[in-house]
């Protein structure tokens, strides 16, 4: 049962990858939003410029590590079961 429920929490898909990407924008944009506001000036700016470089670095990081996994799987498939 616990299987079930950790495999809720892990990202299998481009496409699940890109709904929290998504998600992660929309949170970081708004907090930017709020930084203009509390912080005006060119200061709120750099706030807002880097909760959005973030979401690139961290999006872009995802997107490598479902890469890399699909390859890595595919990779162990293709070698098949091991004998001795």
């Amino acid at each position: 049962m616990w299987t079930k429920i950790k495999r809720l929490f892990v990202i299998k898909t481009r496409f699940e990858a890109f709904l929290i990407i998504y998600a992660l924008a929309l949170g970081a944009m708004t907090r930017g939003a709020h930084y203009t506001v509390e912080y005006p000036g060119v200061g709120g700016w750099l706030l807002m410029a880097a909760t959005a470089g973030a979401v690139f670095l961290g999006g872009a990081k995802i997107l490598d590590a479902i890469r890399y996994e699909t390859e890595a799987r595919k990779a162990e498939e293709a070698e098949g079961p091991a004998s001795d």
